[in-house]
């Protein structure tokens, strides 16, 4: 089989597997992802290659990444995420930065994140959809953790969770840096 025809029936395998865990009939699918009925049911029979555009406007539908979509693998899997492969998102100059450890749907998109402040800086974050998680663990430094207007501390070694649909910030108001994992849940999308 062509590289093609794998990735092919993997997304035909895929949208039939994702849409039918978010309890989507094919015409609600169609409506969410602006994709017509006809093109859906071509790529779940793995009868069309679909582009790049039609696949994120699915995966945005469902609420999956499209590496999801296109995922070769069947059953029970463990994927490993070495460490030269983790995605750096945001730095400064002065080194601070975030990067995406690994990431699953479970329901809904699930991500681990290490995260590096510097003293003296933060990073504000507009509110996440609601039924959003966060947790964060504190392993190097302090944390000043702002959710909603209110300020906590959270020294290296302790932990927090909040729900994230309000606004919030990270930021290092101490003298050495700090350094956490967080790990963020997002709801899968309402039918």
């Amino acid at each position: 089989m062509s590289d093609l025809e794998l990735l092919t029936q993997s997304l035909a395998r895929n949208v039939r597997r994702w849409r039918g865990e978010r309890g989507f009939t094919l015409d609600a699918l169609a409506a969410r992802a602006g994709v017509s009925r006809g093109m859906l049911i071509q790529i779940e029979q793995a009868r069309t290659n679909p582009s790049l555009g039609t696949v994120v406007k699915i995966a945005d539908a469902i609420g999956v990444s499209i590496t999801t979509l296109l995922d070769y693998e069947r059953g029970p899997k463990v994927r490993i995420v070495p460490a030269d492969q983790a995605v750096r998102l945001w730095h400064t100059e002065a080194g601070s930065y975030n990067r995406l450890l690994a990431g699953a749907e479970a329901p809904g998109p699930l991500e681990m994140w290490e995260w590096r402040l510097m003293p003296g800086e933060s990073s504000a974050s507009d509110p996440h959809p609601g039924g959003t998680v966060e947790m964060v663990h504190v392993t190097t430094g302090e944390l000043t953790l702002t959710v909603d207007g209110t300020e906590y501390r959270v020294p290296a070694g302790a932990s927090a969770s909040f729900e994230a649909g309000a606004p919030h910030a990270y930021a290092n108001t101490g003298a050495v840096p700090m350094e956490l994992v967080m790990v963020v849940s997002v709801p899968p999308p309402a039918h």
